[in-house]
């Protein structure tokens, strides 16, 4: 049986950019309906930022009390692995969408469980997961939140083997003897570290460096610290073959040689977004790839927006939910005709400008890697008349916050503005100073003004005082 329904916007995906979207739409007068065929909350919420960072996060407690004398003579035990996994599991509900749902209803959006397509012209199928098909129409737009999904790489014999996938990782009920990870990226090095903190054996498989895309200084203090952690880091290494090991774990051929064995493979290449069966074709769009404008428009479909990892643009949960927002906003806006919201201008309410030029991102490993903007190189690439002002975090604050801290710093100056385009920080705690970097960079404050701005004595942030002393202010 079919069933009709309408609305004014139909959001396909409730993961946190969706429930965003959505939730903006209904602030701003419009019905939406939100469709999704697994828990509301999606990746962000069971199986990456927050299980992830829930490992992560007692192996680094305890670091820190070690980093400390005083405290490091009264830290007699290691981790306690079934209340690091229990903790982690509180912060999925124990993979239960309840509290999501209930959320949902409460801000005034309707839910429906089911996996969507596009069949025309704002126009949305739902195969929902009762057995129902339902056909909905959307007044005004459709936005597709639907994420990302792994990218599989092509190894000979992975399809032969059991291996995790990142969502395994971050969801196991037990830890392995042993852990090979294939990928150096951000969450193959957090995971790796996670598991090496809860007693894995890790060697981590990294086809160039790990965490390629930060600078070097900082990628090296990840590096040191995986190593103290007891990882096995080895770079330029390119599995060939993987095939099941005689005592029932896994066996990694390295390209030119060698091999690596583990009880458990975890394969973490990348992410794509995930656009299929999503009907795209239907609407004359390419089913594997978008591409939108800053409000989040689908080129040459006016009523189809796309935001967060399905739009391709950053794969980052907070940038997405940014996305999100602006979206919701917008097509609020364009349904009432409101002034400047058919062409709105960079930086106003309706545009995620902040995608070209400050998207924070944070690895929380231990040491942190925290970076907004551009790297020189990026910046020079870009045609910015860049300079770059470095140095080690050596300042009362981070003294004071861990014995032998050891940390680095980098800002990266458009010299013709005179305003910063990027700033990286390495070390432990790092995390909690990128806002003050991301709002340095969005408002474009002058470096002279920015001199101004007195970091309190005595913490971390002091650096910015010596970054910008050693620039020449």
């Amino acid at each position: 049986m079919t069933e009709t329904l309408q609305t004014d916007v139909v959001v396909i995906g409730a993961g946190a950019v969706g429930e965003n979207a959505a939730d903006r739409i209904v602030r701003g007068g419009l019905s939406a309906v939100l469709v999704e065929a697994a828990l509301v909350g999606g990746e962000c919420s069971y199986w990456a930022c927050m299980p992830s960072k829930a490992l992560l996060r007692p192996g680094t407690v305890l670091k820190e009390a070690q980093s400390l004398a005083g405290s490091r003579e009264a830290v007699t035990g290691t981790l306690d692995t079934a209340a690091v996994l229990d903790r982690r599991n509180s912060f999925t509900s124990n993979w239960d969408d309840a509290g999501q749902a209930e959320w949902v209803a409460g801000a005034g959006i309707e839910l429906v469980r089911g996996r969507a397509r596009l069949t025309g012209e704002r126009e949305v199928e739902v195969a929902a997961n009762d057995g129902r098909t339902l056909r909905i129409s959307a007044r005004h737009a459709v936005v597709l939140a639907t994420g990302s999904e792994p990218i599989t790489p092509p190894i000979e014999g992975l399809d032969t083997v059991d291996y995790w996938g990142t969502r395994d990782a971050t969801s196991a009920a037990e830890i392995p003897g042993s852990l090979v990870v294939i990928g150096g990226g951000v969450s193959g090095v957090e995971l790796a570290q996670a598991y090496a903190r809860l007693g894995s054996k890790v060697t981590l498989l990294a086809r160039h460096d790990i965490l390629g895309s930060f600078p070097e200084p900082a990628r090296a203090l990840v590096r040191d610290g995986l190593e103290a952690d007891g990882v096995d880091v080895r770079t330029s290494a390119s599995p060939g073959a993987v095939r099941k090991s005689d005592d029932g774990g896994v066996e990694v051929a390295l390209d030119g040689g060698g091999t690596v064995t583990g009880d458990k493979l975890l394969v973490s290449t990348g992410r794509r977004p995930a656009l299929d069966g999503l009907g795209l074709e239907a609407v004359g769009l390419d089913p594997h790839k978008l591409d939108t404008d800053d409000s989040g428009r689908v080129a040459g479909v006016d009523w189809l927006y796309a935001v967060g990892d399905a739009a391709g643009k950053v794969l980052l949960t907070h940038q997405g939910k940014y996305e999100a927002r602006a979206t919701g906003d917008v097509i609020a806006a364009r349904a009432k005709q409101e002034p400047g919201s058919r062409e709105p201008a960079a930086w106003s309410r309706y545009t995620a400008t902040a995608d070209h030029y400050a998207v924070p991102q944070v690895v929380f490993t231990d040491p942190e890697l925290a970076m907004v903007g551009r790297t020189l190189e990026q910046a020079r690439a870009d045609g910015i008349n860049a300079s770059e002002t470095s140095l080690e975090i050596a300042v009362a604050g981070s003294s004071l916050y861990a014995d032998d801290y050891r940390g680095w710093a980098q800002m990266v100056v458009d010299e013709d503005r005179r305003v910063l385009v990027g700033v990286t920080f390495a070390g432990p705690g790092v995390s909690e100073l990128l806002h003050s970097a991301t709002v340095a960079i969005a408002g474009e404050v002058p470096l002279e003004r920015l001199w101004h701005a007195v970091p309190g004595y005595p913490t971390i942030s002091e650096v910015w005082l010596r970054l910008l002393e050693k620039y020449g202010l």
